[in-house]
């Protein structure tokens, strides 16, 4: 049998990705695909579910050419099922599933919603025995569900499994395939309704090699009039020497799907550090390199065929087992992902150390090979042709070169990226790659924005000025187009890797890149003084990779400080309000910037107020008590400019259960895993918590009693008691408010050796912007900043009030930090 070609044409009512590089193909199907892969509403529909399967076979021909890079534009040859042999001898059917499903989300268009899944099976290369197909339907309107867990007969295949009669066929698309494994995925198409809806999918013939993998899954999609529900996190996964057992494993995943069974959530959100790579160093391929005492040696050391095979093998290997490993993989099919990367999906401090290390062979290798499966597993897209090797220098540079050798038996799809991405205009500087950053439409009144802080990132950028640009047109583009059509977005979600409004730590990064610490660092060459201070890589202190990796470092203040500007600027245009989700110091807190006191705006109707819900880790172990009280002394309040201040605020009113993680003083960092769910509280909701509280119905504060106060008070009603007892916190009155304000809500892990991981809630609202141009002053135009509190100029301004703000170690305002 021939191979075949797919052609899809480009949709008449989605064109062509003017933010996508030029030479990049879309990835959306045709409009005739996307009306043949709708699910049709079971109890209506008279159209014949093999339409899409018959569509996709009614378009096939021949193919005539492989493209330029190496990559082909078909599928591979699919021949008919051998039954698991051929020619004699027993071979791979195909039909094993070995990881997955795994579900996206991609984006919102019009009533359409976009997704996809994707599988892993055993076995592969340009000749399969088998292509699988995905039945997927809308089954029921979801309002008044128990969720999932409840469920058991459905996902477990029994009466209550998808029936032909209500779901539409896709046939799998091959991204990639070589003989150790095939990446199926499947393009969901599914109409949103007037109401929520709960939708199946299914895949037929095939085997999972788990024998408690659900046959089917389930999943939701908001009303064409609601936001989405989200929930985010990040750090999913153990630092290499971590005792995974004394932490529980995965644990918290189980309360994740306790929150989801509760009120099912509509994408999650992944801040980076999906997977850990990190032991490609300790027992992977790269241990006998990392062990190379030289620097000069272990720079200069070569990245042959030989040693790429080893590492694709181990990022290969490594995604599979951490994808199917319970209960995260459970949660990857039934709730569909947004991600972006960081340092530990390649390796740890990946782009943070010094340039002439990072320009080495080992590190553009593994580059290069990361970057792959995070392609395919994080956004279920076709990989590069082939990766970076040593041996075929000319794949050094993005482009059309190839390796004959990594294209041996091996499929490799044309790679298309659909109008969600953002791609950067050139290559980063280690990996040879365009940064993929994305916006997303959430639902109704929220826009989504990730930024990809990995691709492009040396110690002394993040990223390049004009994927700045890019981005920034984009989401102008975007916030205009929908004012213009009169569904103005009221949240625009912020995805960073980072956390962006923290504390410093500048004196830290000072000693540790010190001279004084010369000598030490050649006792530690010569001698193994000090081995565990320093990391294996370029020899600097162990740490100050990560303090490198903040925005709040020295290195990347210039560029940190012009981009929350920018970001204010369109807060301040389209009357949008601005929140961050930041991961990657695994512990959980919550930064705000807000304008100084003197000014006298107040939060509802200030541009500059920007809450960054810092929450990490879900899975990776905490730092002390004394690293988390630390920070919290460094609490103080700092000046982005004369009209910007920012500090953490008091969250944590309490430790998680009984316990006692911090000293009383520390009511802004927790050292315990965590995981934060947001939703916001629907213009169309008929319930009112009282006063926006759970459990205190008799507290009413006035509006002038946040006037004048700096961050280490509650700034607004929305932040007035913030803690377990907010009505954030609570289910029965989570999102269930109309005023459009977003409810956060921030779980932190009670017990480490509690196997459920059952969590205490925390939580705040942040409120809808009402920005009014001009009506309030600004300090830009004095020659210094302006004093509160502490600034007696302005002291007989403050509100009378006391301060209502959990007790907190107060510190001086450090200007221009």
């Amino acid at each position: 049998m021939a191979a075949h070609e797919i052609h899809h044409d480009l949709p008449e009512e989605d064109p062509h990705n003017p933010y996508a590089s030029s030479n990049r193909w879309r990835h959306q199907e045709s409009s005739a695909f996307a009306r043949a892969a709708v699910a049709r509403d079971p109890h209506t529909s008279h159209t014949h579910t093999r339409d899409l399967s018959d569509y996709l076979h009614s378009t096939r021909i021949e193919s005539e050419h492989t493209d330029t890079n190496g990559a082909a534009n078909y599928q591979p040859i699919v021949i008919g099922d051998t039954n698991g042999a051929h020619n004699g001898t027993v071979v791979d059917d195909g039909k094993e599933v070995v990881c997955g499903p795994l579900l996206n989300y991609r984006r919102m268009d019009g009533r359409t919603w976009y997704g996809s899944v994707l599988i892993v099976t055993k076995g592969g290369g340009k000749t399969l025995n088998f292509q699988p197909t995905l039945t997927v339907g809308r089954v029921e309107v979801a309002s008044g569900q128990p969720g999932l867990l409840h469920e058991g007969s459905g996902v477990n295949g029994g009466a209550n499994a998808i029936r032909s009669s209500h779901g539409t066929d896709v046939a799998g698309i091959c991204l990639y395939s070589d003989p150790r494994n095939t990446f199926w995925q499947f393009s969901l198409t599914c109409d949103i309704s007037e109401t929520e809806t709960k939708w199946a999918y299914s895949i037929a013939d095939v085997r999972y090699k788990s024998a408690t993998k659900p046959k089917t899954n389930y999943f939701f999609i908001p009303a064409i009039t609601e936001s989405m529900r989200l929930m985010f996190h990040s750090c999913n996964g153990f630092s290499v020497g971590t005792d995974e057992d004394a932490w529980s494993g995965p644990a918290l995943w189980n309360d994740v799907m306790r929150s989801h069974a509760q009120a099912p959530f509509h994408v999650m959100l992944g801040g980076g550090d999906q997977i850990y790579n990190d032991g490609i160093r300790v027992k992977g391929p790269l241990r006998e390199w990392t062990n190379i005492g030289n620097p000069k040696k272990r720079r200069d050391f070569p990245f042959p065929e030989s040693l790429r095979e080893a590492c694709d093998d181990y990022y290969l290997d490594n995604y599979i087992r951490w994808y199917s490993t319970e209960p995260f993989a459970a949660a990857n099919g039934q709730i569909p992902q947004l991600n972006i990367w960081d340092d530990h999906d390649i390796i740890d401090g990946f782009g943070s150390y010094v340039n002439e290390f990072m320009k080495c062979d080992v590190f553009r290798g593994i580059g290069g090979t990361a970057h792959k499966y995070y392609m395919l597993f994080q956004h279920h897209l076709a990989p590069p042709a082939s990766t970076y090797t040593s041996d075929v220098p000319a794949t050094k540079e993005a482009g059309p070169a190839t390796d004959p050798k990594q294209l041996a038996d091996t499929f490799v799809r044309q790679q298309a990226f659909d109008s969600s991405y953002i791609m950067g205009s050139k290559p980063g500087p280690y990996v040879a790659e365009h940064s993929m950053n994305m916006f997303s439409k959430l639902g109704s009144r929220i826009a989504f924005l990730g930024i990809d802080a990995r691709t492009e990132r040396t110690r002394h950028q993040v990223n390049y000025p004009e994927t700045y640009d890019l981005i920034f047109g984009r989401l102008r583009d975007e916030l205009g187009a929908a004012a213009a059509a009169g569904q103005p977005f009221r949240h625009l979600i912020l995805l960073l890797g980072i956390p962006i409004a923290y504390p410093r730590l500048t004196w830290l990064e000072n000693v540790f890149s010190s001279p004084l610490i010369a000598p030490v660092k050649f006792l530690n060459r010569r001698f193994g003084f000090g081995g565990g201070v320093f990391n294996h890589f370029d020899g600097s202190v162990d740490l100050l990779d990560d303090l490198d990796d903040h925005y709040t470092a020295r290195t990347h203040k210039k560029e940190r400080n012009a981009l929350v500007k920018r970001f204010q600027s369109i807060c301040a245009e389209f009357s949008i309000r601005l929140t961050i989700l930041g991961g990657d110091v695994h512990l959980a807190a919550l930064g705000r910037f807000y304008s100084n006191p003197n000014l006298h705006i107040p939060v509802e109707a200030d541009h500059r107020y920007v809450v960054n819900v810092v929450s990490s880790a879900i899975v990776n172990k905490p730092p002390p008590a004394a690293i988390a009280n630390l920070l919290a002394s460094r609490n103080k309040i700092h000046h982005l400019d004369a009209d910007t201040d920012e500090t953490l605020m008091a969250l944590f009113d309490k430790d998680p259960g009984n316990t006692n993680k911090t000293r009383s003083s520390n009511n802004v960092t927790m050292p315990s895993r965590n995981y934060a769910i947001i939703t916001e509280n629907s213009p169309n909701n008929h319930f009112t918590a009282t006063n926006g509280h759970g459990e205190v119905a008799d507290i009413d504060p006035s509006e002038n009693q946040f006037d004048g106060k700096d961050g280490h008070s509650f700034l607004s009603q929305g932040e007035f008691g913030a803690g377990t007892k907010h009505k954030s916190a609570a289910y029965e009155t989570h999102g269930k408010s109309s005023d459009g304000a977003l409810d956060v809500c921030i779980r932190v892990e009670i017990d480490q050796h509690d196997k459920e991981g059952k969590t205490e809630p925390y939580g705040l609202t942040i409120p809808v912007l009402n920005y009014e141009p001009g009506k309030f002053g600004s300090n830009a135009h004095t020659h210094h900043l302006r004093h509160h509190r502490s600034r007696p100029e302005t002291a007989g301004a403050l509100s009378t009030v006391p301060s209502t703000a959990p007790s907190m170690p107060v510190s001086a305002p450090e200007a221009g930090r």
